[in-house]
């Protein structure tokens, strides 16, 4: 099946390939590439649409979800299919149920069935081809063919027994006879390798143009990276399954960097609850220096121009399956069968898989705990466990299997009697429709594990209650661990490790009066029945097309290798700054003004000696030698600071304090602003900011003359992040009357006089050079922050004023790819030197101005 996907983002200009090639399409919405090393010119985007491989012919959107398994069952069946399986759908697969909500046609991938993949392995090529000819016709299921021994070595090894237990806060320093497998890089290679092999298979049926992919789950971490770099413009969610770790437990995984770029690597990124995302963001903050911020009720982290979303909302149940089994015979035969088998006696149920987070173990302790305090319980209420099969094996799963009957027989000899076992454990398979009965004959239903992503058994407790229960009523009793917690504001929440406490809940519930019973189980149905799996999906598609509409109005290109691997997105007016393309412009113009920010800009932010380089003063004192320049270093430090680092630069202008102090050459007067201030208000600003200083380790004041500014970069990021919002908010309250203005930069909060600002400084400067007839025809204007936005939109303004003579070269860049009012960026403060230097060099090669050329020693 001939792949419909480009291969390589970086040869999207390359000559069209015949196969990609499709008669009757006109141009092929693509990505402007870059041409020229940092420059994209927009007569080679043209070459590129005109010459590009075309997409296949347009047709509906299909949603493409990916996940472990197909939604397949298969049975034994010589006679049915080329491998000897008769396949069926799954109505219990979380990936058929959410084809309700999305619009069609949907095409799931995934792996085989373990039975049918273990037959198809040793199948030869032809059947193999006819079998997933066959599941795409009847199922539009397309299967990934993994080697045996590489799924039990991805699934089984690096899944189940590293990356399950990490994420469920288990640590790998017990014996892997408990869960804890150390990591393997052997084992994370074969995860790589599986991953690798789901980006084949969904390579071969993809439209990137307009195709969207959905991926379930932790199995497949590493599948948006292998997808994005095939295709730079793939629409890709993510949806996590599991708990996503605190960043004091995902930080131990050696490739914790790795994984996260995957998870950034894809459009929007979805969670089951609230902690779980915001441990998300903390890990991207913490370990990868990104930060986040809501816009409009979304969540988004800005990573290389592309604005990843995450959402909140927990998988629901799929309603229409949910009452089909209700009402089928066999459940209400059963049903009949278990009010005989438990008359007069007070039914809890338990429904678990067998592993050990389920907290099986404790919940059995605390039944124990109950009985042993409530006398009048023993011979009345009865605790059903269902185990379900594990979806693992090793010895941890054994030890888990074992406890729980060691348990149950102890319990069962201390408080049985004939006829009455306090505890059943039902560990043989259980079917759909017995599960139904079970949940509607149970008056509570208690989910006590130490971790789980969401646990959906509540959901189907209540609908089943509702539909079955001639009372309809129940009581859920809950773990504050599990994700689906915050979404039962009717349920009793315990902790399962406090055996007392979960003893208590389960006697309250069974306490409990039926009026009580009755308005938590509504507001339950109310909630679980309007958020069912349907609106789940079609929540998250909703947001998924939102998340990717701007596709094709940016520029992309590929950077990285391996698993670092990630695409730089850029507006159609936002490209990187280029040398050749700086230098030319400066060649050809005789009166330049070159303003730039100091931190993060010349030396970087964490640098810890913030002194200039030498390369950084030659440089400078390079510029400033051409009379053609005027040089001004443009920044919010102290003036007296700024002096020190800058005494070797005679002719170099500073602007200090935002412009509060302006000077044009070393040996010429500080001239500060013609403003007015009455500095009376750091009386008023400086005690709020030492209160947070106290209460925030590694943040302190800075102290210049017209200015107090509070620095946290040093303080922990999310800590000190919060504090910086929480001081930002009560220095707006008490000088909402002081003539100030607060506001926020890189790792700070800073208060300054209105009417003071690198803006400002901008506006001077040019009218200042008009004034004197030397009209700047060039500038250059580079910076990192916020403030530095305030030197472009001022520079943006001097451009587009009338009564101002025109200049014909304006470049306002900003250091590092995000959302700017600048109109290029360079990489990083290493790229800024270098542009620098390019620049210098240019006037070193120019000839030495005549002396009826014009000199700007005028103007120092």
């Amino acid at each position: 099946m001939p792949s419909l996907s480009c291969a390589n983002l970086l040869d999207l200009v390359a000559a069209a390939d015949a196969e990609l090639a499709s008669p009757g399409r006109g141009p092929a919405r693509l990505p402007r590439v870059m041409t020229l090393p940092g420059v994209i010119a927009a007569e080679a985007e043209a070459e590129a649409e005109a010459e590009a491989p075309q997409s296949p012919a347009p047709g509906p959107a299909r949603r493409i979800v990916v996940a472990h398994r197909l939604p397949l069952r298969c049975a034994p069946d010589p006679s049915a299919g080329p491998i000897g399986f008769a396949f069926s759908l799954d109505p219990d697969a979380l990936a058929l149920q959410l084809r309700s909500g999305l619009p069609h046609p949907v095409v799931h991938v995934g792996a085989l069935p373990a039975a049918a993949a273990a037959a198809a392995a040793s199948a030869g090529g032809g059947e193999v081809e006819e079998l997933a000819q066959m599941l795409l016709a009847r199922f539009s299921c397309v299967p990934v063919l993994l080697p045996p021994e590489l799924h039990h070595r991805f699934y089984h090894g690096f899944c189940k027994h590293y990356l399950w237990p990490v994420l469920h806060y288990l640590l790998p320093l017990t014996p892997s006879s408990l869960g804890g497998l150390p990591f393997d890089r052997a084992l994370y290679r074969s995860f790589l390798s599986a991953n690798k092999l789901f980006a084949d298979r969904v390579t071969e049926v993809l439209n990137p143009d307009d195709d969207y992919v959905w991926i379930h789950d932790y199995h497949l971490l590493a599948l948006p990276t292998f997808l994005r770099k095939r295709s730079p413009r793939v629409k890709l969610g993510f949806f996590l399954h599991s708990p996503f770790p605190s960043s004091e437990i995902f930080r131990t995984i050696p490739v914790r960097d790795d994984l996260l770029r995957a998870l950034l690597n894809a459009d929007l990124v979805g969670f089951h609850t609230f902690d779980y995302a915001r441990h998300f963001l903390s890990c991207c903050s913490r370990m990868l220096g990104l930060t986040y911020e809501s816009k409009r009720g979304y969540l988004g982290i800005e990573y290389y121009g592309r604005t990843v979303t995450v959402k909140i909302l927990p998988v629901g149940v799929d309603m229409a399956q949910l009452r089909s089994v209700v009402a089928a015979p066999e459940t209400l035969a059963r049903l009949r069968d278990l009010s005989l088998a438990f008359k007069d006696r007070v039914l809890l149920l338990g429904v678990d898989d067998v592993d050990l987070f389920k907290g099986i173990g404790l919940k059995f302790l605390a039944m124990e705990q109950l009985l042993e305090e409530r006398p009048e319980l023993r011979g009345r209420a009865v605790l059903v466990q269902i185990a379900n099969p594990a979806r693992s094996h090793g010895r941890d799963v054994e030890g888990v299997v074992d406890e729980a009957r060691s348990i149950t027989r102890r319990i069962n000899a201390r408080f049985g009697r004939p006829g009455y076992d306090p505890i059943v454990l039902v560990d043989r398979p259980v079917s759909t429709f017995e599960k139904a009965a079970y949940y509607a004959a149970a008056e509570c239903v208690v989910v006590n594990a130490v971790r789980d992503g969401l646990n959906r058994i509540p959901y189907i407790y209540t609908v089943c209650r509702e539909l079955l229960a001639p009372a309809r009523r129940s009581v859920i009793v809950v773990s504050e661990f599990i994700g689906c917690s915050p979404s039962l504001s009717g349920a009793v929440r315990v902790n399962p490790w406090n055996v007392d406490a979960v003893a208590e809940a389960m006697n309250s519930a069974v306490a409990m009066p039926d009026p009580e019973k009755q308005l938590r189980h509504e507001k339950h149905y109310k909630y679980v029945s309007s958020h069912g799996v349907d609106y789940w999906a079609r929540s998250f598609d909703l947001d998924l097309q939102r998340a990717c509409r701007d596709h094709f109005l940016r520029r992309c290109w590929g950077i990285g290798f391996g698993m670092s691997f990630r695409v730089v997105a850029l507006g159609p007016n936002f490209r990187k700054l280029s040398v050749e393309h700086i230098v030319a412009a400066y060649r050809r113009t005789a009166s330049r003004l070159v303003l730039l920010d100091y931190d993060g800009t010349m030396t970087p932010h964490s640098s810890i000696n913030k002194t200039p380089s030498a390369e950084v003063i030659a440089v400078l004192n390079a510029l400033c030698a051409d009379p053609k320049n005027v040089v001004f270093v443009v920044s919010g430090r102290a003036k007296d600071e700024l002096s020190k680092w800058f005494q070797p630069c005679e002719r170099l202008g500073i602007s200090a304090e935002h412009g509060y102090f302006t000077r044009w050459s070393r040996d010429s007067p500080w001239e500060s602003c013609n403003l007015t201030v009455d500095f009376d208000w750091k009386k008023i600003a400086e005690p709020v900011m030492r209160l947070y200083t106290e209460a925030t380790d590694g943040s302190y004041i800075e102290r210049k003359e017209s200015a107090l500014v509070w620095h946290h970069q040093e303080a922990d990021p999310d800590f000190g992040s919060c504090q910086g919002k929480e001081l930002l908010d009560h220095l707006k309250s008490v000088l909402a009357n002081e003539p100030v203005v607060v506001k926020r930069g890189h790792h700070i909060v800073e208060v300054n006089p209105q009417g003071i600002s690198k803006g400002v400084v901008v506006e001077n400067l040019i009218s200042t050079m008009v004034s004197r007839g030397k009209s700047p025809d060039f500038i250059l204007c580079v910076g990192d922050d916020r403030s530095d936005e305030d030197m472009f939109e001022s520079i943006i303004n001097s451009t587009n004023n009338p009564s101002l003579p025109a200049i014909a070269d304006v470049f306002a860049c900003t250091v590092g790819n995000k959302p700017s009012m600048a109109k290029y960026y360079l990489d990083d403060t290493v790229d800024v030197v270098k542009m620098l230097q390019g620049l210098a060099n240019a006037s070193a090669q120019l000839p030495r101005p005549s002396e009826r050329q014009v000199s700007f020693e005028g103007l120092v």
